[in-house]
């Protein structure tokens, strides 16, 4: 019995709530002590208007740093010089409505050339900018912090400040 190909716009939408969702998040630096963050719009599913370290759901049939590969061209319009596999998280949220996620999030350190990054998709960030660990904007996404402390002596050596 095959099995037919479940729609892909419900998917999307229930990655996380439905079944646990899972993402790639790239912490993208330029190799010199400043990474790359970007302001959340409010076109975006949740959390409108704060910063984050970017990312994006896995794709079927799509390894794990040619997402990362793919979801760096796409919004900051940038190449990737080098990735790092950091780590992995289980993010467990809730949505503005309430509504209980589940998330294992892959976490990638990636260099990149800062004079190639772009706000490639404005309809999805307001802004973007490259900060330290003592210029970071607020607010910050709700899973920043944690991230943040989980990675900061790795954090700290890649971008020179450990």
């Amino acid at each position: 019995m095959a099995l037919s190909k479940l729609n892909t716009d419900l998917l999307r939408n229930t990655k996380g709530t439905s079944f646990v969702g899972v993402g790639t998040v790239f912490f993208c630096h330029d190799g010199k002590g400043k990474f790359l963050m970007s302001k959340r719009s409010q076109k975006c599913r949740d959390e409108q208007g704060r910063w984050e370290v970017a990312g994006g759901g896995l794709k079927w049939g799509v390894t794990a740093e040619d997402n990362i590969r793919r979801e760096v061209k796409e919004e900051f319009g940038a190449s990737v010089k080098k990735i790092d596999f950091m780590g992995y998280r289980d993010v467990f949220r809730k949505l503005e409505d309430g509504t209980p996620t589940h998330w294992l999030m892959l976490d990638y350190a990636v260099e990149i050339d800062p004079s190639e990054a772009k706000r490639n998709e404005p309809e999805m960030a307001d802004e973007i900018g490259w900060f330290t660990f003592a210029t970071q904007p607020k607010p910050t996404h709700s899973q920043h912090k944690a991230f943040m402390n989980k990675y900061k002596t790795q954090l700290g050596r890649i971008l020179g400040n450990g």
